[in-house]
């Protein structure tokens, strides 16, 4: 199924590849080519002579002629990111890769770890679930899942752009990711797409054949999400259908199957929690939302938006209470669901979904919730 979906986005995107990356080329080789270019002049203690005069050949375009194409639509893409209210921020992709690999990197969202950390964290709760009492988690089961968890992310973002290149042009936050700028061509996050699930494919290998199963039905979710927002105000329930899978998985590659007294309501907290950050996040993008025709919890909840995040952000946190009653943790799981309550109650409570910023913020610090259960989870089965 996720071959076939691969195949119909393949003939859907490479078709208008030439044509929207030659007028996204010619755009911004315009506006790089307004602004007034610098020449440096060397002169030859020898000669008599200056080879250029700035003055006489300020706007002289064989200098642009000379580079190479990538070269021009990554300049012209940073031109262009002063424009329209739209900034991106140099990282360390900009300062470390080589020019020919950043936009791999930045379609992966290698510079914008949160989003691992969002899929890594169900997956080693999970696994710390599975481990034998008074005894710390496999740390080889925690190094091949971060490794899936940077993977995967990856190939969902590499899906999501490349399904969503028309509408990420026509929203501020977006429209400088690699396909929606033309950094990168619809053919060339294709085959990226395929080098990721490759290697995605070659972790899930290392695990039991339960594990590989149960992995590989993800597929289908993974795939599917990023149209959810076309058809549905719940496409943050989609997400965290998808993103919270390795809480089955995590344990499945532990013990060789499922405990569903323990795993299910694990899985169910982890939705609910996909439930308030994401929902919290795509208050950011409301107003484009609005303009574009797509969908989100933001949008459904409007203003009653902190009365449904309480409501799921409860509910998340007694399905963790159950989970941990039915693995038998000890008292410390609890008092860290008390300090991820805390955690939790403070974006809500604190939230402006005014501001972009703010959601950003509120967004980004999921990280330590995901920090203060695994914490938990450890101690709890470590001092039984």
């Amino acid at each position: 199924m996720a071959f076939f979906v691969l195949s119909r986005v393949s003939r859907r995107l490479l078709k208008p590849t030439v044509s929207a990356t030659l007028s996204v080329f010619h755009s911004q080789q315009h506006i790089y080519l307004s602004t007034p270019v610098t020449i440096t002049h060397y002169i030859n203690p020898l000669s008599k002579y200056t080879l250029w005069n700035h003055h006489n050949h300020q706007a002289n375009r064989l200098v642009a002629g000379m580079w190479s194409s990538s070269l021009v639509l990554e300049r012209g893409r940073q031109e262009m990111s002063g424009f329209g209210g739209v900034k991106e921020d140099s990282s360390w992709i900009d300062l470390y890769l080589p020019e020919r690999a950043r936009g791999y990197a930045k379609l992966a969202r290698l510079d914008k770890p949160i989003g691992t950390w969002l899929l890594a964290w169900p997956c080693m709760w999970s696994i710390a679930l599975a481990a034998d009492p008074g005894s710390l988690p496999s740390f080889k089961m925690m190094g091949l899942f971060g490794c899936g968890a940077i993977l995967l992310r990856g190939a969902g973002c590499t899906i999501n752009d490349l399904l969503d290149q028309d509408i990420d042009t026509k929203v501020d936050r977006t429209r400088l990711r690699p396909i929606a700028s033309g950094l990168l061509t619809p053919f060339q996050g294709l085959q990226f797409l395929v080098l990721q699930l490759l290697l995605g494919l070659g972790i899930l290998l290392q695990l039991n054949n339960y594990s590989r199963l149960l992995g590989a039905s993800s597929l289908f979710l993974v795939f599917s999400y990023p149209l959810m927002k076309r058809f549905t105000f719940w496409p943050q329930a989609f997400l965290g259908l998808t993103i919270n899978w390795g809480a089955l998985l995590g344990w499945a590659a532990v013990k060789g199957s499922v405990e569903p007294a323990v795993v299910l309501p694990l899985y169910l907290s982890g939705i609910c929690w996909t439930l308030v950050y994401d929902t919290i996040y795509a208050h950011q993008d409301k107003e484009d939302d609005v303009k574009v025709g797509v969908k989100s919890t933001a949008l459904r909840f409007g203003d009653n938006t902190k009365l449904w995040l309480t409501g799921f952000g409860t509910a998340s946190m007694g399905l963790l209470a159950l989970s941990g009653l039915s693995a038998d943790l000890g008292w410390q799981y609890y008092a860290s669901l008390v300090a991820a309550s805390g955690q939790l109650g403070w974006q809500i409570g604190t939230a402006d979904f005014s501001s972009r910023p703010d959601c950003s913020r509120k967004f980004v610090s999921n990280k330590w919730f995901g920090a203060i259960i695994f914490s938990g989870v450890v101690l709890g089965r470590s001092f039984q």
